[in-house]
């Protein structure tokens, strides 16, 4: 049964995921060896392959660097579960076909270690120490089809331009802003500026 890793803070970003002073290669079995070190050095001892990472808010903020995937799923991470991630990060998670799951009470639901089952059909995780489930949002089908083919370049080889261009993925993370500092919500928008 996987185990849970809580980094509980919000705006965990990518410098912090991955350093920049390992950007040297993109193996991800190298990357692997320094996921998370600047947070927590002793993570990389205690990850075991299919663990699940529990976050903060707007985790994978900051460069837009793909590198923040890899060295995590190189490190066994199979899913990272937040109340919402940085945008580029979360796509960079689809295209890897690595599962960035949104969900609003996951934190609080989880102690370091604490084993979990995620069912991706119901869309929800269970902690199997207290028996709580907490709901996540869908995983869109696009999203399930580009993991499936082993990211979304190979997924392009085997879709035409059509079906490419059909593709939608509407998510917290995708949505502009979703109310991190710096952007202005639907609800206050800025000076002089008018709802579409």
């Amino acid at each position: 049964m996987p185990k849970v890793h809580v980094f509980a803070r919000d705006h965990i970003n990518t410098d912090e995921i991955i350093p920049a002073r390992y950007l040297t290669t993109d193996i991800e079995s190298e990357l692997a060896k320094f996921a998370m070190e600047d947070y927590d050095k002793d993570f990389v001892n205690r990850v075991k392959p299919g663990d699940i990472m529990v976050t903060g808010s707007d985790f994978g903020c900051g460069s837009s660097r793909e590198h923040a995937v890899w060295c995590l799923r190189g490190a066994g991470i199979s899913a990272i579960l937040a109340p919402n991630f940085a945008r580029i990060f979360y796509r960079n998670a689809i295209n890897n076909g690595f599962l960035a799951l949104e969900s609003e009470d996951v934190v609080a639901a989880f102690e370091d270690g604490d084993e979990a089952d995620i069912d991706l059909a119901t869309g929800k995780i269970t902690n199997q120490r207290t028996g709580q489930s907490v709901a996540f949002s869908p995983v869109p089908q696009f999203a399930l089809d580009v993991k499936a083919a082993g990211g979304w370049l190979e997924y392009m080889r085997d879709h035409s331009k059509a079906e490419l261009e059909a593709e939608t993925l509407n998510a917290e993370s995708t949505e502009a802003g979703h109310g991190h500092a710096g952007h202005d919500s639907d609800e206050n928008p800025a000076p002089g500026t008018q709802r579409a």
